[in-house]
């Protein structure tokens, strides 16, 4: 219930569901906010990771029609890749000018880096940290299952593959941190992306606001009531 009102919040408040998670852990569960904020922060770091694997994973299966996509478009290979070679080498320049610094706000980015390694490092730590790794790639397939599903509800959709599908999912998790729960920018990135592979622009609207409908009523349902029922089951409390 505290995972839903959290969610539910954020679509009015982009982040204030974190906050509010962290307080209803400390209201009714007696975990100190400072901790509950913390492995709320390690959660987000591991989404993080497991969306980068999924980008890969996307890459190696549509290499070509994304680099063809990339040329259409003015977009080379050779300029990809110098491009990525400039942002690594400009993270790296960042991250030395950081470690000599003593400037105060270079003190409070460089305890705010080492908050989220330690945080990545303490999955390794945890007592069930196999089973929390099992439920984080368990509840990331079911991401990927949902898109697989409500293919069929548009017959143009219906017969892409698990790799097409990964670029829509891609587009739709970056619109998701964009905005508010993806309002309004959800189908469009959705839409966008399947335009790559072909499909038209009305089944691919239909295919994102599908998707971004059935998630955000799911929220909103489910939320409210939790926010009703959670006073409730802890009444004592």
């Amino acid at each position: 219930m505290i995972i839903l009102m959290a969610y539910l919040t954020n679509l009015g408040i982009p982040r204030s569901g974190e906050l509010l998670r962290a307080s209803a852990l400390a209201t009714y569960e007696n975990v100190p906010f400072e901790k509950g904020f913390g492995t709320i922060v390690t959660e987000r770091v591991v989404d993080l990771l497991m969306l980068f694997l999924v980008i890969i994973a996307a890459l190696i299966s549509q290499t070509d029609i994304i680099m063809g996509y990339l040329n259409e478009h003015g977009l080379s290979l050779t300029l990809s890749v110098v491009a990525l070679s400039v942002a690594i080498l400009m993270a790296f320049l960042v991250l030395v000018i950081l470690r000599r610094s003593t400037h105060r706000w270079a003190l409070k980015l460089k305890d705010l880096i080492r908050g989220l390694l330690d945080g990545i490092l303490s999955i390794f730590k945890m007592k069930r940290k196999w089973s929390f790794i099992g439920h984080t790639f368990f509840i990331w397939g079911a991401y990927i299952v949902m898109f697989w599903v409500i293919k069929y509800t548009v017959p143009e959709i219906a017969d892409l593959g698990l790799g097409e599908l990964l670029v829509a999912f891609i587009a739709g998790s970056f619109a998701m941190t964009a905005t508010n729960g993806g309002l309004g920018l959800y189908p469009i990135a959705v839409s966008a992306s399947l335009a790559i592979f072909g499909i038209s622009a009305a089944s691919g609207d239909a295919f994102g606001w599908i998707m971004w409908i059935s998630q955000t009523l799911m929220v909103v349902i489910f939320g409210a009531i939790s926010f009703l029922l959670l006073p409730l089951w802890n009444r004592s409390k």
